[in-house]
């Protein structure tokens, strides 16, 4: 994936001066070591990049002393043995789907409710704001300590069948969603087949026909070129994503004050960074997509709310599993962005 080099000028001028704060003083208590941290999408991705960055940061505010080494392409195993390596404390820091951690902490799992959010900055104030941090504090009893949301953006079907332009054309499809038992269920519920896969599987899948379809946001099927062994996508835009950076709290625990801080700060401005690189990657990615020969079908406001209307069922089953009170206390957190607005 190639970035211009204005668009990627511009990106860091606006990172120089919080980088500048972070340099430390002759003081600070900083040790040398050399982190390892994770993620299961392809080195090209704006994900991986932000990661990438987050690692010079830390270098640069350290004065070279703590070194992060990034792990693309699930080379160190897919989501959920990243999750648990983070909890063993074998593993440092994991950038992965907010989706894994409904198996620990099942409030996560309403960052998975179909159309949540109307545009990615509602996303931003909900994930930033109290009730995204209040989520945040339930990690660090499971060995988690979270850095911050960041962004895979709104998820779009591919599929190598025919084209898709209302829910009704997902059925009998064969469709590989997260391991997540709301989208298993959304998919279901439109009468697809829905197969839970690790990301890592993915091309596999779709490539040997053990899979008719998947869904992922423009960039990430850009980036991991779906588009060989899918025709169609379909803007359906049924789910935003947001990722979370995690260290394990074994590792954090270890940091004397001045480590966190550096860190937390990188994380800030790596996250800040990662969201605007993927919301110019989208639509870039889209028209790659279409360059190499994918058909595009978009997906009209009138069939979003078709399917929309089609999952409250699916919603009202997982907010009474999930909880009532966190999902009422999401739902009011949005009402009050868009109330802001």
């Amino acid at each position: 994936m190639q970035y211009s080099f204005s668009v990627t000028a511009k990106i860091l001028a606006t990172c120089t001066l919080f980088t500048a704060v972070l340099a430390p003083n002759a003081q600070a208590q900083v040790s040398d070591r050399t982190l390892k941290a994770a993620a299961s999408v392809p080195p090209d991705h704006p994900v991986v990049i932000g990661l990438k960055k987050f690692g010079e940061i830390v270098n640069k505010s350290s004065g070279g002393k703590v070194k992060v080494r990034v792990y693309p392409n699930a080379q160190l195993g897919n989501d959920l043995q990243a999750q648990s390596a983070l909890q063993g404390g074998t593993l440092d820091f994991f950038l992965g789907a907010t989706t894994t951690l409904g198996g620990i902490v099942k409030d996560f799992g309403v960052y998975d409710f179909p159309f949540l959010f109307n545009k990615p900055e509602e996303a931003d104030a909900v994930l930033d704001g109290s009730f995204g941090k209040k989520l945040e504090a339930k990690l660090p009893e499971k060995g988690l300590v979270s850095l911050g949301y960041w962004e895979n953006g709104y998820r779009n079907v591919t599929n190598s069948k025919h084209p898709i332009v209302k829910w009704e054309d997902l059925g009998g499809l064969k469709i590989r969603t997260m391991q997540s038992s709301v989208l298993l269920d959304v998919f279901n519920n439109f009468n697809a087949n829905a197969v839970p896969l690790a990301f890592s599987e993915i091309y596999s899948a779709l490539e040997t026909r053990a899979v008719d379809a998947q869904e992922n946001p423009n960039a990430l099927i850009e980036a991991s070129k779906f588009d060989d062994v899918q025709k169609y996508i379909s803007l359906t835009r049924h789910v935003y994503n947001p990722f979370i950076l995690l260290i394990s709290k074994k590792t954090w625990d270890k940091m004397s004050a001045d480590e966190k801080k550096l860190i937390s700060a990188a994380a800030e401005e790596a996250k800040l960074f990662e969201r605007r690189l993927n919301r110019e990657t989208d639509n870039k990615a889209l028209a790659e997509l279409k360059k190499r020969g994918m058909q595009v079908n978009d997906f009209s406001d009138a069939e979003r709310a078709r399917m929309a209307e089609r999952t409250k069922p699916i919603i009202a089953k997982h907010s009474a599993q999930i909880g009532d009170t966190v999902v009422s206390e999401l739902q009011a957190e949005i009402a009050k962005v868009r109330g802001a607005k």
